[in-house]
């Protein structure tokens, strides 16, 4: 008799227990479980000898009620949420966003473009980012008298490009806490719904 070692050539058991256990955790499941995957319901040619693949996701657009009907009843949408997939979050807005809203900037011209003396208007918010007393005085008088021209829409749409947050700021800065809590209503109720609107 020899003492040489004996070889198992059986490789199955070796591989299998090697490759799941060692890898991934085991979840034994009832075979009558309705969450048990049966093969019969695996597409052909999923499971290969060769290798072994992932499922791929396929993208469906949402179909949570929101989304889906534009008729929903808008007392509902205050209470049913987008669901996750399709809910992002608005973006800070920039002033071009503020720009495309015709009802709040005719509320700010009519706000800020007034010229009291004791009141500040669009010239100190426009003087605090930086433009000279000579773009001002040449602003103010191309405006002078213009029903369809507004000083303080002209200095919006050269800082177009800066965020709500500073123009919200400038609102601190000069104590103009009415154009500061219309324009955080906008940014907290209307510009998330206009947002999501056209994305």
């Amino acid at each position: 008799m020899s003492s040489e070692p004996v070889e198992d050539t059986d490789t199955t058991t070796f591989v299998a227990e090697i490759s799941l256990e060692a890898n991934y955790p085991v979840q034994v499941t009832d075979p009558h479980d309705p969450v048990t995957l049966h093969l019969s319901s695996m597409p052909s040619g999923y499971l290969s000898p060769h290798r072994i693949t992932k499922p791929v996701k396929d993208v469906e657009e949402c179909t949570c009620p929101t989304s889906t009907s534009p008729d929903f009843p808008k007392e509902l949408q205050l209470f049913t949420r987008p669901c996750e997939r399709c809910f992002c979050p608005a973006p800070p807005p920039k002033i071009s966003d503020l720009m495309n809203d015709k009802d709040l900037l005719d509320t700010l011209r009519l706000k800020l473009d007034p010229n009291h003396c004791t009141i500040k208007n669009w010239k100190n918010f426009a003087s605090r980012w930086g433009m000279s007393y000579d773009e001002l005085t040449l602003l103010e008088h191309r405006t002078l008298g213009s029903v369809s021209l507004s000083p303080t829409q002209e200095f919006l749409l050269r800082y177009n490009q800066k965020s709500v947050t500073e123009l919200t700021d400038l609102c601190r800065i000069y104590q103009r806490i009415d154009v500061l809590r219309l324009l955080q209503s906008w940014t907290e109720k209307v510009w998330p719904e206009r947002w999501q609107q056209t994305h």
